[in-house]
């Protein structure tokens, strides 16, 4: 066939929530200037990690992704099941990634919140608005995985030790950090006229000013914890990223975080479900291709 007859695709809905979950990776990847994260700048506190890198993740996740929403559309309801094939799923996902990263762990804590998520909008896609979405990945969350092998992760050990939330845990809370801080951050800046930029920037550090990132206690401890929130909360206190005074404070918390060694990692993949569930909240319905 000759490529100017070729017809542009009617995606599915399992295939579009796979899109935007990969959009939300790659936007949050090129985001910038993230403190301490790999940006278009530069790797932050990384020496493993480079923005070419994450977006080859990200897209390596896309059918991972579109495989949990295609089985949450046939499930049909939250339940044990569902909650164990999505496992699977995200399990193997985890290996594509690692394949394509040559071992690097860029996005395992992605997977986790916006496959959650990915399947929470499947389920119901005339419910797209944060709260329903959230509180049915949170359900999703809270059910035992049989199957799942359980090594400690980094950030599994980090939640041990200081008594913090992990990935897990926020997931089952109903992603606060997401409904409480970084979304009302978000649409204030928006309305503030900060300009897109600027805005997902402060909804990052509305993230950063109250999470227990196990990313940073793993490599930094509390005291990089300590410096990543009250860093944040000064950036958002001098004005936001849009500002003059706001952006000498992010340049400040940048510094600050990479001579710690602590990488917000935990707070980047956060950031990543706000994107996508900002993205499906201002659609007009998900199940009817709005987006």
């Amino acid at each position: 066939m000759h490529a100017f007859n070729l017809q542009p695709k009617t995606l599915t809905l399992a295939e579009r929530l796979a899109d935007l979950a990969v959009d939300a990776l790659i936007d949050e990847a090129d985001l910038s200037p993230k403190p301490a994260l790999v940006d278009r700048r530069g790797n932050g506190a990384h020496t493993d990690l480079h923005l070419g890198l994450m977006h080859a993740s990200a897209l390596s996740l896309w059918p991972a992704f579109k495989e949990m929403a295609q089985a949450a559309i046939e499930f049909g309801e939250v339940g044990l099941q569902l909650r164990e094939v999505l496992g699977r799923i995200g399990r193997e996902g985890e290996q594509t990634m690692l394949v394509t990263t040559n071992g690097v762990n860029t996005h395992r804590g992605a997977i986790w919140a916006l496959g959650l998520l990915v399947a929470a909008a499947a389920l119901e896609p005339e419910s797209s608005g944060a709260s329903s979405v959230t509180l049915r990945a949170a359900r999703l969350a809270l059910l035992d995985d049989r199957y799942a092998p359980h090594p400690l992760s980094h950030g599994a050990q980090v939640a041990q030790r200081y008594g913090a939330r992990g990935a897990r845990e926020e997931a089952q809370l109903g992603f606060p950090s997401v409904l409480q801080r970084a979304l009302p951050q978000l649409k204030r800046s928006r309305a503030a006229g900060h300009g897109e930029q600027n805005a997902r920037l402060d909804a990052l550090l509305a993230i950063m000013t109250q999470l227990s990132d196990t990313c940073v206690l793993y490599r930094a401890g509390e005291h990089g914890l300590h410096t990543m929130q009250l860093g944040a909360q000064s950036v958002l206190d001098a004005g936001g990223s849009a500002s003059l005074a706001g952006r000498r404070r992010l340049h400040e918390l940048d510094q600050q975080l990479i001579a710690l060694n602590a990488s917000p990692g935990g707070a980047a993949d956060l950031l990543a479900a706000c994107l996508f569930i900002d993205r499906i909240e201002s659609a007009d319905g998900i199940n009817q291709g709005a987006f």
